[in-house]
């Protein structure tokens, strides 16, 4: 085959270390690739083109800021444009033109097989122009772009292309510098100088996505690269086995590797050049990848993983809350009850801030995420003070600190989830994805109760599972009280339905009947004169302080699941009744090792609504999955067969006072059969 053989020659400023001379085919004819590295020599890279110019049918020049990356260049970049000039007997490339092809191919690619990878994504550029296509299709999925060369700052791309008076400005304001020579340019901030190594490292130390060749990484000296995604270029099995073993998630190659050597993109463009003996055009590059199947390469060096970012909106529930961020936390221990008073408006008004990073998530699928907890000032009672504007405005405000820490989607609690019209609005305007968590929230609700009932063992089940007993949910007709509704309907004998919206708790009636007619629906204005009847009770108002319910009326050993955050019920009120099962909704516990700061709840514990959000990172279903005031049916099931997959569980139930022990039941179940003997005998 070498006789006939193609010539393609490669010279690279880089070193003889990585030098080949192969034999292969492509499209269908012999080539002998022949690479020959310089070592950062100009004069011996020209003098190479000219020596084999007569006998190549085509040369790549490459390598000139790979090798001014790891030191063993340090003259100007457009020197290359001397060695490719060096002879005119041969057609000579420096890939470019593929190039461009094969960097915008390769983000797309991944995009298009991962939707939403890019969302948001945290990334740092090192090097300069020759990641110019790379950038400019990456922004148009992330505004999160860092350059660690602040010459690129001061030439970014997405501006300039959108502002054309902006790239005017900036060519004229930097015309100084463009007279300085290139060596002195590179010294202002590009690899190589303390400069650029400190910008890249903080710069690349929270990042998602680094984009760089292998030489600029050794160049800029990163090392930290363990969870990210590396967008490169002809990496070698030796250079991804290297890159494994500093935990790199995932390695987006450009270039496709068709043979057992590895080439760059200029090999490629000079082999395409000598094949068709002339001008490559576009479309003949176009047709030349496709006929020869160039794809890029996505590589996993540890094996399939996917880490997704969240971010969740947490905010105080009341003054109490204030005692776990300092320095309010020290004030409110000396403080006066009418300066905490006055805090509380303030802070209501305070912009958000980052809480908790949250970290160590992992599903059993292997995929991770990550996250932050934002924290809006405002409790209920100032949240109600105001105008749905007013709190539309500060989680807003969280959205765009939530885009700025990469996440993915973004999650509303508390009270923020039904301001207004909960949370359509705010996902309307929200540069991310929102959820209101309300479809979780409303599955972990009962799972909790059918946990709470079977560990108590008062109320029968028949040889379906459903419940021999009575059941009633009070603030049916919200969002998550209307899917309770429909759950228990299917789950109990008899299910009573309390408004707050008289007019909806009917149609919510007819809704539930006409599409499951075993169901016994009643509805009534007020619960007090049922509660002596009922096994379960759901209560989700969001009444935020106001009355909801009397305890001293409940059944003996009933259980009620609070879902409304704030809490409908009081501690006062759980005290009265210790005979009664009260419990704080459906907390679900994280997979993995997971690290947050305290939020009330056990280690790993989450609320569902803060879950939900959680499992749709896990997922990669960057989308608004939950808003608006109905929750629909069939998302509640979805979320929960998401959860399950993703190794969510119901946490150890838990009430005002904390997680609920097995003697705790035993206490309320024995105390309820008493105080129902002493009423039936008396």
């Amino acid at each position: 085959m070498g006789t006939d053989a193609l010539l393609v020659v490669n010279i690279s400023l880089t070193g003889a270390d990585r030098d080949y001379d192969e034999l292969v085919t492509f499209f269908d004819r012999p080539f002998r690739l022949l690479r020959i590295g310089a070592s950062g020599d100009i004069a011996r890279a020209e003098e190479l083109v000219r020596e084999w110019s007569a006998s190549a049918s085509a040369i790549a020049v490459t390598g000139a800021r790979e090798a001014r990356a790891t030191g063993l260049y340090d003259g100007e970049l457009t020197a290359i444009e001397r060695v490719m000039a060096a002879t005119g007997d041969a057609p000579v490339t420096d890939g470019s033109a593929l190039d461009d092809v094969l960097q915008e191919w390769a983000v797309r690619h991944v995009q298009a097989e991962m939707p939403g990878y890019f969302t948001n994504a945290r990334t740092v550029i090192l090097g300069g122009a020759n990641h110019d296509r790379t950038t400019r299709i990456l922004r148009e999925h992330t505004d999160n772009v860092d350059f660690a060369d602040p010459w690129q700052r001061l030439h970014v791309p997405a501006l300039r292309d959108a502002f054309p008076l902006l790239d005017l400005a900036v060519d004229v304001g930097s015309w100084p510098l463009h007279l300085l020579p290139d060596p002195v340019r590179a010294g202002m901030g590009a690899p190589g100088n303390l400069l650029g190594h400190a910008l890249a490292r903080k710069a690349a130390r929270d990042c998602d996505v680094v984009v760089a060749s292998y030489d600029e990484l050794t160049g800029f000296g990163l090392e930290d690269l363990a969870g990210k995604t590396l967008i490169s270029s002809a990496i070698s099995a030796e250079r991804l086995t290297e890159l494994a073993g500093r935990g790199v998630d995932m390695v987006v190659d450009a270039t496709p590797q068709p043979f057992e050597v590895t080439v760059s993109a200029a090999v490629l463009e000079a082999m395409m050049l000598a094949v068709v003996s002339g001008e490559l055009t576009h479309d003949d590059l176009l047709d030349m990848i496709v006929g020869a199947g160039l794809e890029p390469r996505v590589l996993r060096p540890n094996g399939p993983r996917r880490k997704s970012r969240f971010a969740f909106v947490i905010h105080p529930l009341s003054q109490k809350f204030f005692t776990r961020v300092e320095p309010l936390g020290t004030i409110s221990k000396v403080a006066p009850p009418l300066v905490m008073d006055a805090v509380e408006k303030a802070l209501a008004y305070a912009p958000p801030f980052t809480y908790s990073h949250v970290t160590g998530i992992v599903s059993p699928t292997g995929a991770e995420a990550e996250g932050w907890l934002i924290t809006v000032g405002g409790t209920p009672k100032e949240l109600m003070a105001h105008s749905p504007e007013f709190t539309y405005g500060r989680l807003l405000a969280a959205a765009d600190m939530a885009r700025k820490l990469g996440a993915q989607v973004m999650g509303l609690g508390a009270f923020t989830k039904v301001v207004g019209d909960a949370g359509v609005t705010v996902a309307k305007r929200a540069p991310l994805p929102i959820t209101t968590g309300n479809s979780y929230s409303a599955s972990a609700a009962l799972w909790a109760a059918h946990e709470a009932m079977d560990r108590l063992g008062l109320v029968e089940r028949d040889a379906s599972g459903r419940m021999r007993g009575r059941t009633m949910v009070v603030g049916a007709t919200g969002a998550i009280g209307s899917v309770c509704a429909r759950l228990l309907a299917l789950a109990s004998d008899e299910v009573w339905l309390v408004p707050p919206e008289s007019a909806k708790l009917l149609t919510l009636k007819h809704d539930i009947e006409a599409s499951n007619p075993r169901a016994r629906i009643q509805v009534a204005a007020t619960p007090d004169d049922h509660l002596g009847d009922m096994d379960l009770v759901v209560t989700a108002t969001s009444g935020a302080g106001k009355r909801v319910l009397d305890i001293t009326m409940v059944k003996p050993g009933c259980v009620i699941t609070d879902v409304a955050r704030p809490l409908d019920l009081s501690a006062e009120d759980v005290a009265k009744r210790p005979d009664v099962l009260v419990i704080e909704s459906g907390e679900i516990e994280l997979p993995g090792t997971v690290a947050m700061k305290d939020i009330g709840l056990p280690p790993g514990v989450v609320y569902a609504c803060l879950a939900e959000t959680v499992v749709l990172a896990l997922e990669g279903r960057y989308e608004t999955f939950t808003v608006g005031r109905t929750i629909e049916w069939e998302k509640v099931k979805e979320i929960y067969r998401l959860g399950l997959k993703h190794g969510m569980k119901l946490a150890a139930i838990s009430g005002v006072n904390g997680v609920f022990t097995e003697g705790d039941f035993a206490a309320v179940r024995d105390l309820a059969l008493e105080r129902r003997r002493t009423a039936a005998t008396g």
